[in-house]
């Protein structure tokens, strides 16, 4: 085994115990959280406003912002509809992990949280390999990006809950075969739960955000 091989199993361990804090943090607060991974422009943020305007009248809700910059153009939206949120600088690297949530963690109001969301850094390849103490990790899958991404980047498939695929209202410009891109996800990952939406007209978002009060009660009960 090479040295780097080590280090990195090193680096993965020691986050993942970290992890394991955070997510104990979140359980003994019954904190529902969700790790949100996607590629850059796939409608991450517009996602999360989108599930706050629909789940905040009946759940407190938190969130993480992860960038590789130090800015808070993400957060300043967040906080501009009465939403705790919290930025995350990385410093340039391409993932949030768990120490990074741990610090972001202490600084949003826990006491007063049902659920806190993490919008992790815009990417495919690296945060699949860094767990961060959620009880769901959900990817969003953007109509422009193409029907070929669960073939290209298998590992971040292979490791989510719940994939959304986002932009449907785009289907009709676009040349996005959604047979062969349901084909890659299920050999990856099948029965994968799976909402179509759309964060422009509305279309899916009842349906996910029904699915995911559903997993909130549960993990308060």
């Amino acid at each position: 085994m090479s040295n780097r091989v080590t280090v990195v199993e090193n680096i993965l361990s020691a986050n993942d115990q970290v992890a394991h804090l955070n997510r104990k943090l979140l359980d003994d607060r019954k904190i529902f959280s969700i790790n949100l991974m996607a590629s850059p422009g796939a409608g991450k943020t517009s996602f999360i406003l989108q599930t706050i305007k629909a789940l905040s009248p009946s759940f407190r809700i938190g969130v993480l912002e992860g960038d590789t910059a130090p800015v808070t153009i993400d957060a300043d939206k967040v906080n501009a509809v009465g939403i705790p949120a919290v930025q995350i600088n990385t410093g340039g690297d391409c993932h949030l992990d768990a120490i990074m949530v741990s610090k972001g963690l202490e600084k949003l109001p826990l006491e007063q949280l049902d659920v806190v969301i993490i919008e992790n850094v815009g990417n495919l390849v690296c945060p699949a390999a860094f767990q961060l103490g959620t009880h769901i990790n959900v990817l969003i899958a953007s109509i422009p990006e193409g029907d070929d991404k669960p073939y290209k980047y298998p590992a971040i498939y292979r490791g989510i809950q719940v994939l959304i695929i986002n932009k449907t209202d785009l289907m009709p410009y676009v040349n996005f075969n959604m047979d062969y891109f349901r084909q890659g996800v299920e050999m990856l990952n099948p029965g994968l739960v799976t909402f179509p939406v759309s964060c422009k007209t509305g279309e899916g978002i009842e349906e996910w955000v029904q699915w995911l009060s559903a997993q909130i009660q549960t993990n308060r009960s």
